[in-house]
């Protein structure tokens, strides 16, 4: 099979479907990590966004059938995850946040270690092995040790882990902490190549990680859904909230302390600032086009977020 193959071609022929139904985690000192959750997602890459504490990792561990939702349904393909979490493993690969590798192994043999462990039959894993490792751009250090690579490379062994089984559902948690902005750059659009006929769930507290690549975004607030729909929507409903500003280099902090700043760039005239408000901070201010990251930021403002 060829890289192309491995990128397009899913285990599952049918289209994903994913619904959440009023799905919550609650610890038993009746904090929430998550409540509330509704959801309908299919083929595309979602983008998961929210600040630390969001509930986006207990989410993703609820959808990698980790941990049992307390409250309500997760449903793939119509199947509940909670009575039959076989069914959704079998078209899952998950890349978690904290992903280890056997450092003395090269990159070939831990693949085919773990293509051992999630059962795949002996006669395709040599070439299951080699075609997602030349999918991730590691055919030529297929056979050094993993603990000579970048952490760059160490990630694209996990994607690569995850692609085994050619799944239809593709979870990554925050895949990019730590990667310089070539790595990140370069992971991003393996992302992009790889969505196809899957469903790809990124999870990220990083919005220029989905900015160029999500065709849906899913934002979590204190463990509840404040928005879900395009980058485009989001940022549309963001038009007059984001004002371009020329201030004072001596007033910057004061300006800080009292407004939203989400950019500043240093000028001859002085320091030029990106606050998103709902008002003008000063009549001198320009209301602008937002971008996705202050659409984000006026959002998170808005529920409380931030």
């Amino acid at each position: 099979m060829g890289s192309a193959d491995v990128a397009s071609a899913p285990a599952s022929a049918s289209p994903p479907s994913l619904q959440l139904e009023s799905v919550g985690f609650r610890y038993p000192n009746g904090h929430h990590a998550v409540a509330g959750l509704n959801l309908r997602l299919g083929t595309g890459i979602v983008g998961l966004l929210g600040p630390n504490g969001a509930g986006k990792s207990t989410l993703m561990r609820m959808l990698a059938t980790l941990t049992r939702p307390t409250e309500g349904r997760i449903l793939w393909n119509g199947t509940d995850t909670a009575r039959d979490p076989n069914t959704l493993r079998a078209a899952l690969g998950y890349l978690p946040q904290e992903f280890g590798a056997y450092p003395a192994l090269s990159a070939r043999e831990f693949l085919r270690y773990l293509a051992a462990v999630k059962g795949l039959p002996h006669a395709q894993t040599a070439a299951r092995v080699d075609a997602c490792l030349d999918l991730v751009g590691l055919s030529e250090a297929r056979d050094q040790r993993i603990g000579t690579f970048s952490g760059g490379m160490r990630q694209r062994v996990g994607i690569a882990q995850a692609l085994l089984n050619e799944p239809a559902l593709l979870i990554v948690d925050e895949p990019t902490v730590g990667l310089d902005p070539e790595e990140r750059l370069r992971f991003r659009n393996l992302l992009t190549d790889l969505a196809g006929q899957r469903l790809v769930i990124l999870s990220t507290h990083i919005v220029s990680d989905i900015e160029a690549s999500a065709t849906e975004l899913v934002i979590l607030s204190k463990g509840r859904l404040c928005y879900q729909g395009s980058p485009e929507a989001l940022m549309a409903a963001a038009e007059g909230k984001v004002w371009d500003w020329t201030v004072p280099a001596a007033t910057l902090a004061e300006v800080r302390a009292a407004h939203q700043v989400c950019g500043s760039l240093r000028r001859p005239d002085g320091v030029r600032v990106r606050i998103v408000a709902a008002n003008a901070p000063s009549a001198h201010a320009e209301a602008v086009a937002p971008g996705l990251e202050e659409a984000y930021a006026w959002l998170l403002a808005s529920a409380g977020g931030v």
